[in-house]
């Protein structure tokens, strides 16, 4: 039967080249993996531009709290800036629209949409995705999705303005603030539409993934960031629909006089009709996700992390199987894990003494692929190039910020530090930093596969190290002004005089994110340049064994032009002895009495 869809896909790959793609079926229709791939990677791009300018609006409303800037009264408008002064609902609106495009929008289809689409048949030897028309249709729903949620930056009232946790009852009373009004049914419109393509491209991936590998690639010959995808889509069919329920149920709480997450609200005074409903239900639902959520966001990083690091140190990946079984574990673990989120929300306490546990549980497995991390790097023949430097860099963060997440974990020392700046600290350096550090490791490093040049190293490494200080200079001293007390989401906290020590601290990281944001044209300028201008790549510029350098610099719709190569061994074998290159093609064949590495 394999041979015979081989042949058929073969045949077919062939009929494409007859008729002539137009620009329409090529750049925005397109069903095939590699541009929708692009589609993904430059929407995120943009998107992300939107995230990271929010986050400097309120960093330099926290500097310098109550004083008139003009970009604020040219970017959001006299009347959420009157005079140049930013009003405080318009601060945590922005607070919320920054969280929601970075976790969502930026990391989660950045990351996934991007590689997911670009490396998985290419790395398991498939001509495209189990169905090109329901991919093309995820990023056409993607992009829908971004288009409303921004959408919602230009309504009167504002966006949504509960976090990017939409907690009720802010989003669950449309009169109880401005952001809780249309900007908020914006928002979860917008969510549903996300979690409907994200469902979408989860299930085309574990589908190819489990039925389209070519002859020879069984499971463990699979690279490791195949794994990571896999599972990453695994866990989001598993915990996006929960989060979809959650919506449902909120969207019905303020236009249909339901109460699943209302009971007993005040108004200006006046008892609202609402009874027998909880927002800690909420909580529940949203975390249950909101906790996976965190994992799909890092997998993906992990996984190109492993790729690049084992092809840049030339050496096989250390402990391939252990790798992948910390992958299953971290994932089985995340969706046990969501009430660490709330354990200040009055959650019965022996509960949170079971969520301590397992949260804690999941140090084991990110522990384990840490030091395979260092043990593949120790006594490499280390490449430092920027795509290297980055996965270094992600290993630093997720260690760094995974040390904290030890204390977030355990419910009688995360009261004292609960919703402050100490929090912020530990997740964006253990998630946002280090998925982003991924996902430019993931760009530098398969940049010539998706656009056929190189971009410029040394503009790559000015990006990695500006961004390296500039990041740590950002969360590094967030985490002591939140052992002080410090509260997050407060858009100045100048009536606590017992913060005033800490408004130096605010203005030294919001100098920090300036620079580090200012740098990042750098890696724009590199990037928009190089698909244009940049030096022309070669088929296999990295001397990696993994199936996608076997293909032709030039796209083609089959990524093979005639017979999809046969695998022999698994993806690191690099270094190996007996051989007169330092890496060996997962195309060549085993030789008498030589081992595979998957197969011990």
């Amino acid at each position: 039967m394999s041979a015979v869809g081989h042949e058929l896909t073969h045949d077919h790959s062939h009929d494409d080249h007859h008729h002539k793609e137009t620009f329409v079926t090529k750049y925005i229709f397109s069903q095939d993996h590699k541009m929708i791939s692009k589609q993904f990677l430059i929407t995120g791009i943009v998107m992300g531009i939107i995230g990271i300018a929010m986050s400097l609006l309120f960093r330099i409303q926290i500097a310098w709290p109550e004083e008139s800037f003009k970009v604020f009264s040219w970017l959001l408008g006299d009347d959420f800036a009157p005079g140049g002064v930013m009003r405080n609902d318009i601060y945590l609106a922005i607070v919320t629209m920054h969280g929601t495009i970075m976790v969502f929008f930026v990391l989660t289809a950045g990351l996934s949409g991007t590689f997911s689409n670009l490396l998985i048949p290419l790395q398991i030897g498939a001509r495209d995705m189990a169905s090109g028309f329901m991919n093309m249709l995820s990023y056409w729903i993607f992009l829908l999705s971004c288009i409303i949620m921004l959408s919602s930056l230009f309504i009167e009232t504002g966006p949504a303005s509960a976090g990017w946790t939409i907690y009720p009852p802010l989003s669950a009373v449309p009169e109880a603030i401005p952001g809780s009004g249309t900007g908020m049914t914006l928002w979860l419109i917008s969510m549903a539409l996300f979690i409907a393509q994200s469902l979408m491209g989860s299930l085309n991936y574990v589908v190819t993934v489990l039925n389209l590998r070519t002859k020879g690639m069984t499971m463990t010959r699979m690279p490791l960031i195949v794994w990571a995808l896999w599972i990453t889509a695994l866990i989001g069919i598993v915990s996006f629909p929960v989060l979809l329920s959650a919506a449902l149920l909120l969207i019905m709480d303020r236009s249909f006089g339901t109460s699943f997450f209302l009971s007993d609200i005040y108004l200006a005074g006046e008892v609202l009709h609402y009874q027998g409903g909880s927002p800690v239900l909420f909580e529940h639902l949203f975390w249950f996700l909101g906790h996976p959520e965190v994992y799909i966001v890092i997998l993906p990083a992990m996984g190109i992390s492993s790729e690049v690091i084992s092809t840049n140190a030339r050496k096989p990946i250390f402990g391939y199987r252990a790798m992948i079984t910390s992958l299953l574990a971290i994932a089985f673990l995340s969706t046990i894990v969501w009430g660490h989120h709330m354990f200040v929300s009055g959650m019965n306490p022996f509960l949170g003494s079971v969520f301590t546990f397992t949260t804690l549980l999941i140090a084991i497995p990110s522990a384990v692929k840490a030091f395979n991390w260092i043990t593949t790097l120790w006594k490499g023949n280390l490449q430092m190039n920027p795509g290297m430097l980055f996965s270094i860099g992600m290993v630093s963060t997720f260690i760094s910020g995974g040390l904290t997440g030890i204390i977030l974990g355990d419910s009688t020392l995360d009261i004292n530090v609960h919703d402050t700046y100490f929090v912020i600290a530990h997740f964006h350096l253990v998630m946002g930093i280090s998925a982003l550090y991924g996902m430019f490791a993931g760009i530098y490093h398969w940049f010539p596969k998706m656009f056929g040049r190189m971009m410029n190293k040394n503009l790559g490494y000015i990006h990695f190290w500006v961004t390296a200080v500039c990041s740590y200079g950002v969360f590094l001293p967030m985490h002591f002004i939140g052992m002080a007390g410090l509260p997050r989401r407060y858009y100045t906290n100048s009536a606590f005089p017992m913060f005033d020590d800490m408004i130096d601290v605010n203005i030294v990281i919001t100098m920090f994110a300036l620079v580090g944001a200012a740098f990042q044209l750098v890696f724009l300028f590199n990037f928009f340049y190089s698909i244009f201008y940049g030096k022309k790549a070669s088929q296999n510029p990295w001397r990696a064994t993994s199936l996608e350098w076997t293909t032709p610099v030039e796209h083609i719709h089959g990524n093979w032009p005639g017979e999809i190569p046969e695998v022999h061994r698994w993806a690191y074998d690099y270094s190996k002895p007996g051989y007169d290159e330092d890496f060996v093609p997962q195309t060549v064949p085993l030789r008498d009495g030589e081992k595979d590495g998957g197969h011990h």
